[in-house]
């Protein structure tokens, strides 16, 4: 997995006050913790932007003041309007000692449900990871070559590869859903494919 590296500086004073003229200065209050104790700082924004706005997961190095520390983004809040981020908390990563982390799911491959006519419905775009730091996947790959008609890719069906996936196995994925304006048509050749099974069922009988 990549690594983004963030400089931040030690913040003195916690107010709400000082957090806000950090904001508007575009910095973001920081915290690590996981360690042997709490460490508050604020990190230019800009240093975000391959961290946050990004389809992989990566881990951090931060150097704060010239102490580094390898961490992973634990949460993130961000200005319900404007967006901008507000608060970010980080975790100590130590070796040896397994960590959780919200991996993107990557889609591959055409769902011949799709091509089909269907919708491809996308449930679940993170999964909840549990591993080493070694073992942590920058994402995880789904395969959609064999989603059909009304079917589901469940969370159960995913290889796990020195991880695990700490969502419910029988949690959808993706799935393809049947469009209203084939919902009808399918039932009916349904209720066809039956009727001539059962005349055919009948002559048998006859005969």
């Amino acid at each position: 997995m990549k690594t983004v590296e963030i400089i931040g500086y030690k913040r003195a004073n916690l107010g709400k006050s000082v957090a806000k003229r950090l904001r508007a200065e575009g910095n973001v209050p920081c915290v690590l913790y996981g360690g042997d104790e709490q460490i508050h700082f604020y990190a230019p924004m800009i240093l975000f932007r391959e961290l946050v706005y990004t389809d992989k997961a990566h881990f951090v190095n931060l150097n704060v003041e010239g102490q580094e520390y390898q961490a992973i983004m634990q949460d993130i809040q961000f200005h319900p309007v404007s967006e901008v981020i507000l608060h970010v908390d980080f975790l100590q990563l130590f070796e040896g000692k397994t960590i959780k982390m919200d991996i993107p799911v990557h889609f591959e491959g055409d769902a011949p449900g799709v091509t089909k006519g269907g919708t491809l419905i996308k449930k679940r775009r993170y999964l909840k990871v549990k591993a080493l730091p070694k073992d942590m996947p920058e994402y995880i790959t789904v395969n959609l070559s064999k989603l059909d008609f009304g079917k589901a890719i469940k969370v159960g069906e995913i290889e796990e590869q020195n991880f695990e996936i700490l969502d419910s196995k029988i949690a959808s994925v993706a799935v393809v859903e049947i469009p209203r304006a084939l919902r009808g048509k399918t039932q009916e050749a349904d209720a066809e494919e039956a009727e001539e099974a059962g005349e055919a069922a009948a002559e048998g009988a006859e005969g």
